[in-house]
């Protein structure tokens, strides 16, 4: 590999630590050494890197020893454990679980919204949840221009956001519908296959969703604007790969939705799809395998004089995860936060 920096992907089987690699690739990464890390499950299995085959490493306290990035995407309890060990050893961590947040000495990163936050960080740099992400790089520069004051959104997610038992249960449960056979789900409580499910992550006590308080605070923490109100539902879809966004805004003075379309056509990481007169707008089968923040449906909101109704798609495994954590390394390079190959730490 070329001279870069000693990167670790932990999670590495999973379907964001698989999109970790290739997303590293694709993007010219500078890496000197790779390593993949997982449980001892999945430890000794072979992934193709390239033209080389590295083999999956169980994750152990010492694995981070002389690692200047770490990539973790294994759930929140693992980077509890291991994300300070990390830190310690000396890697920059960025974590892609819910574990670090919303700690206040974390930093919660957008790349095209808050780079400079990465400054902040105190070896731990978290990644926001997948459905937070698209709707923040598409409402900040709206936000930039005319300060938001409240945000309803719905949300229409794809199994894959759960993983990829759920990919299959969905596939299974097609199969077995189409044939006349009965379900039984494992990974839902409910049948996924031409369903919907109202219900991500668990309930709290105020009626929300753990998936749905998630958006409230993070995307306050992220824009800095811990006064805007928003209220959020998360419905899990029968669609493999890509997170849909219906979303209300209301801002502080009227914006046309010609002025927002112009706006959102020059912000970085957003692509504006919005003709419906020939059927143009953005679907998650064309949003998936690609970086851009798909915006279209821009209208005025007829149920408020300072509001505008969009429709928001991302791929959720790319911008939505892995995308983003690359991003901010890339941000940590440009700003000589990450050590070169060799440097004293």
């Amino acid at each position: 590999m070329a001279a870069g920096l000693r990167v670790a992907i932990l999670g590495a089987t999973g379907l964001v630590g698989q999109e970790f690699i290739n997303v590293l690739r694709q993007r010219k990464f500078p890496i000197s050494s790779l390593r993949l890390l997982a449980s001892e499950v999945s430890a000794g299995k072979k992934i193709r890197v390239g033209k080389e085959e590295l083999e999956v490493e169980e994750a152990t306290p010492q694995s981070f020893e002389g690692i200047d990035l770490a990539l973790f995407s294994a759930g929140g309890d693992v980077s509890k454990v291991f994300a300070p060990i990390a830190a310690r050893s000396g890697a920059v961590v960025v974590d892609n679980s819910a574990a670090w947040r919303m700690e206040p000495d974390v930093p919660l990163v957008v790349p095209e919204v808050n780079p400079d936050d990465v400054k902040l960080h105190k070896g731990i740099i978290a990644n926001p949840n997948c459905s937070t992400i698209q709707m923040v790089v598409a409402l900040y520069p709206l936000h930039k221009v005319n300060p938001i004051k409240r945000i309803i959104v719905d949300t229409y997610q794809s199994v894959s956001g759960t993983g990829k038992a759920a990919m299959e249960e969905l596939s299974v449960q097609a199969k077995q519908v189409l044939n006349g056979q009965k379900t039984v789900p494992h990974v839902y409580p409910h049948q996924i296959a031409f369903n919907l499910l109202p219900h991500i992550d668990v309930f709290l006590g105020n009626g929300y969703t753990k998936e749905e308080w998630k958006m409230v605070q993070e995307t306050r923490k992220i824009m800095h604007a811990p006064e805007i109100a928003i209220s959020a539902t998360c419905v899990r879809v029968p669609v493999y790969i890509g997170h849909s966004e219906a979303v209300h805004v209301e801002f502080t003075r009227p914006m046309t939705p010609e002025e927002a379309r112009a706006i959102l056509s020059k912000a970085p990481g957003v692509k504006v799809v919005d003709d419906p007169d020939v059927n143009m707008y953005p679907v998650p089968i064309a949003a998936a395998g690609h970086d851009d923040t798909l915006v279209g449906r821009i209208r005025s909101d007829n149920s408020h004089p300072n509001g505008l109704a969009m429709w928001v798609v991302a791929d959720n495994l790319r911008k939505g995860a892995a995308l983003n954590a690359v991003q901010i390394a890339e941000v940590m390079l440009k700003q000589g936060l990450l050590p070169a190959k060799g440097a004293h730490r």
